[in-house]
């Protein structure tokens, strides 16, 4: 008789991640680490070790550390503080072990991985926290998943969710979070997702032809929407308007957190929020998809810069809808994946 090897399934959540404090040299460590990731920063490794070390650590750690103390919390980091409620409310939920990681910095993918493996888990299913495909985002966690896992003794086996941009769970979790605030009547409703370099489209395309051909690529049938982070934000605003009743006249889509000179995904979140007071657009809701729990891209880089800008060039009111973050829908949407696997 053969002992078949014994499975037992296990789930890790990936986050992008946060300084270990908004000191300068924690902003620092984790800029360089992020920075230095070739799917991030996609130059030749001594090109962007230079551009890295010697143009942006000089003095940009200093400005994200002061925007970091804005929104720092006597717990930590928002993004961290409420990923590791997700996870412990995920885990009341399935019987499988739930861990959670960072991407970049802490709780690592290594130490997570460690005490799955010390549960005896043998088979993973990796839920990035991203749930649109960008090579900057949801495939770094994911290669670097499978990189940390395949060198773990024994090697444990790996199953990545699958992006969940338009899944239904996803969109009526996002609705349902939105909801209260779309009740309140607005002029006009800003989907703002984290830009990214045109040319991650292109180097993401499987076709080598598809992305940016033409202006409507996106709305053209294609095997390059399974990995275009541009067509897949457009299909989650489709999805979030038609379920919300969103009428077609009071939304518009940008993009933000831009960082150097090469062209990044348009239209600018910052650029749009300077013109939209002089179209008539008084009061503002804003959401971002992109996001699943607040962060510094949405609490400081919308709330609070972003809210200046509007009613500096006349608006009067700027809301930021908050992320999922903890909320019973997502969470639901979270069990069901588990549930698949």
């Amino acid at each position: 008789m053969v002992n078949l090897p014994r499975m037992r399934k296990g789930v890790l959540l990936v986050n992008l991640g946060s300084p270990d404090s908004p000191s300068v040299h924690n902003v620092r460590k984790y800029l360089r680490e992020f920075l230095m990731d070739g799917r991030v920063l996609d130059t030749p490794w001594p090109v962007r070790f230079c551009i890295v070390n010697f143009a942006i650590l000089p003095s940009r750690p200093k400005e994200s550390a002061h925007a970091y103390q804005k929104i720092w919390t006597p717990e930590g980091s928002p993004l961290v503080i409420t990923s590791r409620r997700v996870r412990a409310e995920l885990q009341e939920r399935v019987t499988k072990p739930v861990e959670l990681a960072m991407r970049y910095q802490n709780p690592s993918i290594e130490s997570a991985l460690k005490i799955l493996a010390e549960k005896e888990v043998t088979h993973l299913l990796v839920i990035p926290l991203f749930p649109h495909y960008a090579m900057s985002s949801y495939e770094t966690a994911a290669e670097r998943v499978k990189e940390v896992a395949a060198k773990m003794t024994p090697p444990i086996t790996v199953e990545i969710q699958p992006p969940y941009y338009d899944a239904p769970e996803y969109i009526e979790a996002l609705v349902a979070s939105a909801r209260n605030y779309l009740e309140d009547g607005y002029d006009h409703l800003l989907f703002s997702f984290h830009g990214i370099p045109e040319r991650h489209l292109r180097k993401s395309d499987p076709t080598g032809c598809h992305c940016l051909a033409v202006e409507n690529c996106c709305e053209v049938p294609s095997p390059a929407h399974a990995t275009c982070y541009r067509a897949q934000c457009f299909k989650t605003v489709a999805a979030f308007v038609a379920k919300a009743g969103v009428p077609g006249e009071k939304y518009s889509v940008s993009f933000q957190s831009r960082l150097g000179k090469d062209p990044w995904l348009k239209p600018y979140t910052d650029f749009e929020l300077e013109k939209l007071p002089a179209r008539g657009v008084k009061k503002l809701l804003v959401i971002c998809p992109a996001f699943v729990s607040d962060c510094l891209e949405t609490i400081e880089e919308i709330g609070m810069r972003g809210r200046e800008s509007f009613l500096k060039a006349g608006g009067e009111d700027l809301t930021l809808i908050p992320c999922m973050n903890e909320h019973p829908q997502w969470l639901m949407a979270l069990e069901k994946m588990v549930e698949r696997f």
